[in-house]
């Protein structure tokens, strides 16, 4: 059949990564890979952090939740998220996190990927995680407590395993379920999993400890005696103002390292702080330009609230693994008269009745 107005171009066709494609995606390319992947397009981009458009993300907020939009653009690339942030959500047999997003070409505006993110965001967040203990983690670490055993958890796990090379997870959970939910889906890891009774118990022996609550409240998951000397700290749950999980004493002993300081002072754990608290912009770390850990009973302290910069990273890794095993469905989203002036003729043309 010829090309008409009627049979989109290709050109005009999008590639739309869905859950089942993204679910196929991971499998076939593998978690681990995947997950080190990732992490490699966000280090990459972070070394040329100064390249980037870079704003904090647009937020509607409301009693319940927020909704927002994540922008970011090069010269070459822009890409955008919508991800909302729902804790009551998880009592309703919904998920508190769910996320799309769109990479587009700056020279013609053309959108060039149009992709589920709730799956993609876990693994971002994850593979960021991993990527930052990798430079701030004590030497040697080999054992997270994982403090919140949500939809979050598993990603960690997998990620610090496969990027920091730890071998043991501890977790601990207000909701005993959700330990026993993450416990069995870990069991077919080579990790050695604890589920324990306590925060305190599950950071026994632990190096590196991840934080990521849904709450959405001031609350002290750390208080400020549980933490000693030469940890990494890995907060994740504080993503949104008035949401945090860390007592302020905590942040007063650690050297803080964030993504983007306009968007993580209002909305991280350093909202607790004054607007001249020294903080680290992890981005100098990656590029050699600042320190990360400078001796063993250092504590570091990651607040980490997600940054666009991450998203464009994961959906270019992402239309890269597309574009080798095709798991796209190509979407007529743009409109492609046969002459660009004609967007009109093109509508009374398909008028099936004419």
């Amino acid at each position: 059949m010829p090309l008409t107005e009627t049979t989109p171009s290709d050109k005009a066709l999008v590639p739309f990564v869905s859950v089942d494609h993204m679910m196929q995606l991971i499998h076939r390319v593998g978690l681990h890979a995947m997950l080190r992947g990732i992490a490699g397009a966000i280090h990459d981009d972070f070394l040329r952090w100064e390249s980037f458009d870079k704003t904090p993300r647009v937020a509607a907020h409301s009693p319940v939740g927020v909704i927002e939009l994540m922008p970011t653009a090069d010269d070459r690339q822009y890409a955008f998220k919508y991800v909302n942030g729902h804790p009551k959500n998880t009592r309703e047999g919904l998920q508190t996190v769910t996320a799309f997003g769109l990479l587009a070409d700056v020279d013609t505006g053309y959108p060039v990927l149009l992709s589920e993110m709730t799956l993609l965001t876990a693994l971002r967040t994850a593979a960021m995680s991993a990527l930052v203990a990798k430079h701030l983690a004590p030497a040697g670490a080999s054992t997270m407590a994982m403090i919140g055993n949500g939809a979050q958890a598993e990603f960690q796990s997998h990620a610090m395993m496969a990027i920091c090379g730890i071998t043991h997870v501890r977790l601990y959970d207000s909701d005993p379920e959700a330990t026993a939910k993450c416990a069995a889906n870990l069991a077919g890891s080579s990790l050695v999993v604890t589920a324990c009774r306590s925060a305190e118990e599950a950071m026994e022996g632990a190096q590196i400890i991840t934080t990521c609550t849904a709450d959405k409240r001031n609350a002290t998951i750390l208080s400020d005696n549980m933490i000693g000397a030469g940890v990494h700290i890995n907060a994740i749950g504080g993503d949104c103002p008035g949401k945090t999980e860390l007592a302020t004493g905590i942040l007063h002993r650690s050297d803080i390292f964030v993504e983007y300081p306009p968007q993580t002072r209002v909305e991280g754990e350093i909202q607790q702080l004054g607007p001249d608290h020294l903080v680290t912009e992890i981005w100098q770390v990656l590029a050699g330009l600042a320190p990360g850990r400078q001796d063993a009973r250092q504590i570091t302290l990651f607040d980490s609230v997600g940054f666009a910069i991450e998203d464009f990273s994961a959906l270019r890794f992402v239309q890269q693994k597309v574009q080798e095993t095709g798991l796209a469905l190509p979407l007529d989203l743009l409109a492609d008269p046969d002459d660009p002036r004609d967007l009109f003729g093109m509508l009374m043309r398909a008028n099936p009745e004419l």
